[in-house]
């Protein structure tokens, strides 16, 4: 990097809090610093040209998971554990919407459903089979049913007699989300730097260097939210998982409405208006999956379109306008990790694909560790 005087004095001279990653953790992190310390000086390093990972790929569901996603949660994790999962990004997602308001995010709460293809008849019968018990388990939290039966009225093709509807879910629209943060980093006197990848850093005994390309400067505190991209940091305890992602031309008269799941979550989509957003299918090829590469694979992109033509829209002609991945941050566990990894050093990450739900409560819990 070849920097001015004037650069290097107004941008990277006097930093007190240095955020890796503009996402939504990183922005929810710089935003609580400046609230914890309105006169310190706070600086958001940001790799890609946009925030880069998952925050502005991300399919906008402001949901806190499906019914078969909760169930396989509940064979790996303590029920304590998934309650206060749940507990967590349900509190995450109210605090996002009060800090942007609902018009800015364009939420619709037109809830979320869960559909079981035809082939799968143990997964669907032990989630009926279930629902009350789950249903108990989250009554505490939400003072009603969260998961109740319903008939199919969408006319898919393909799946089994009943859907599983949440009430609860909606929609966010993810780009209009990222440009408010973004906007509010901005009016609260927060420098976010794009095209800043950190290359190394090395802690002294009251700062940290902080190493971006050929230049190094000097922050109090470092603290990192870079999500999928933090396996290094975290030995191995978060893994990137890359999500591949469609969306479809308008489609006239499109009667789908709301946020759709299938097989554990590793399957979703919803409608964008007038046109069908599909994503996942990352179980067809974990292996090939967990990397930091963005691009799409014809094993994936062909199964979402067979899935769309079989299944989503099987009396509807359409076409594909757009594909794109994103890189989420996965784990052995679901917890999210928000840890003080040295003397000046801090990180939050591993969100499990649920950073619209819990960015913002982990943004707020890494900068209060400071």
């Amino acid at each position: 990097m070849n920097l001015s005087y004037w650069e290097i004095k107004n941008w990277y001279t006097g930093v007190d809090y240095t955020v890796v990653g503009s996402g939504l953790v990183g922005l929810h992190t710089a935003l609580r610093l400046r609230e914890r310390f309105p006169d310190s000086k706070i600086l958001v390093l940001e790799k890609g040209p946009l925030p880069q990972g998952a925050s502005t790929k991300n399919a906008g569901f402001a949901c806190f998971g499906s019914i078969s996603e909760i169930i396989e949660d509940l064979n790996t994790h303590t029920e304590e554990e998934v309650v206060n999962l749940v507990h967590k990004r349900w509190n995450g997602l109210k605090l996002l919407r009060r800090r942007l308001g609902d018009n800015v995010l364009d939420y619709k709460p037109f809830g979320g459903y869960e559909l079981f293809l035809e082939d799968n008849s143990d997964g669907y019968e032990e989630c009926l089979r279930k629902l009350p018990f789950v249903n108990d388990v989250l009554r505490p939290l939400f003072k009603s049913e969260v998961f109740n039966k319903e008939i199919d009225r969408f006319v898919f093709k393909g799946i089994q007699e009943y859907l599983v509807f949440n009430p609860f879910e909606g929609q966010v629209d993810t780009g209009n989300m990222m440009q408010a943060l973004l906007k509010q980093a901005t009016a609260h006197n927060i420098h976010v730097l794009n095209s800043h990848a950190v290359t190394g850093w090395h802690e002294q005994t009251d700062h940290v260097q902080v190493n971006i390309g050929g230049f190094a400067f000097n922050t109090k505190k470092l603290l990192f939210a870079t999500n999928g991209f933090a396996e290094e940091l975290t030995d191995k305890a978060v893994r990137p998982a890359r999500a591949q992602v469609l969306i479809t031309e308008p489609i006239p008269n499109l009667d789908i409405r709301g946020t759709f799941h299938m097989d554990k979550g590793y399957y979703y989509f919803r409608n964008i208006e007038n046109r069908i957003l599909f994503g996942g299918a990352r179980n067809l090829d974990f292996e090939g999956e967990t990397t930091t590469e963005f691009g799409e694979t014809e094993l994936i992109q062909n199964r979402l379109e067979q899935l769309l033509r079989e299944v989503i829209l099987p009396e509807t002609d359409f076409k594909i306008a757009h594909r794109w991945s994103g890189i989420m941050g996965m784990g052995s566990h679901k917890k999210p990790i928000v840890e003080q990894v040295s003397q000046h050093v801090y990180c939050g990450v591993r969100l499990s694909g649920m950073g619209v739900a819990i960015g913002s409560m982990i943004g707020t819990e890494l900068a209060d560790l400071v």
